[in-house]
């Protein structure tokens, strides 16, 4: 005769294996599907402005930190790349405490204040390490060229930047701007390529 303590083990790993089982399914059910066609995405920075996209070795390939040709990166704007409604928007990780004031203060960890779009046909973006909490919130429909937040150094940054990234179905992909690669693809070495925002709003009616 099997004893209570046993029977409960066994419906504990059972329980356990069965919640395994359902998160690997959210996890890799995404994953297996085709993402639509990639929206026509523009840098996520202000119109006309040459901004440096760069990575390094370690960086994970296809991400992007973006800093300006000219001027302090400090609170300059962070625009939609396309439209899409706000999946995430707050604190990934710890802010830390670099400031304009205080730029070489202790890093925090993960991508400090963070906002993550959704765009539709499995394409999403993300814009990380932001000066001070989002302009959008969770569940906001935002237009290309809408305004996120702005440039800081929050979360495990050493410098203020945007960190970007386009992902198909979960998979980090080589962005493109504009209909163009941005010629950002693996972090074998560091190396950057300079563009010029075409994320321009159209004239008002």
């Amino acid at each position: 005769m099997t004893d209570r303590p046993t029977r409960t083990r066994a419906g504990l790993l059972v329980a356990v294996a069965t919640l395994a089982l359902v998160a690997l399914i959210v996890v890799l059910v995404p994953r297996l599907r085709t993402p639509g066609p990639r929206p026509a995405f523009q840098l996520p920075v202000a119109c006309g402005e040459t901004w440096i996209l760069g990575t390094y070795p370690g960086h994970d390939d296809f991400d992007i930190d973006f800093f300006p040709s000219s001027g302090s990166a400090w609170g300059r704007p962070i625009h939609a790349s396309f439209a899409g409604t706000v999946v995430a928007a707050g604190v990934n990780g710890t802010l830390g405490s670099r400031t304009p004031d205080n730029p070489k203060g202790p890093h925090g960890t993960g991508a400090g204040y963070w906002v993550k779009l959704d765009h539709g046909g499995l394409w999403e973006t993300q814009y990380l390490h932001m000066l001070e909490p989002p302009l959008v919130a969770e569940g906001d429909r935002v237009e290309q060229g809408r305004q996120l937040g702005r440039i800081g150094s929050t979360g495990k940054s050493g410098a203020p930047h945007l960190h970007y990234e386009q992902r198909a179905a979960g998979r980090k992909m080589e962005a493109h701007f504009a209909g163009e690669p941005s010629g950002i693809t693996t972090d074998d070495r560091e190396y950057s390529v300079r563009r010029v925002s075409r994320n321009c709003l159209p004239p008002a009616a």
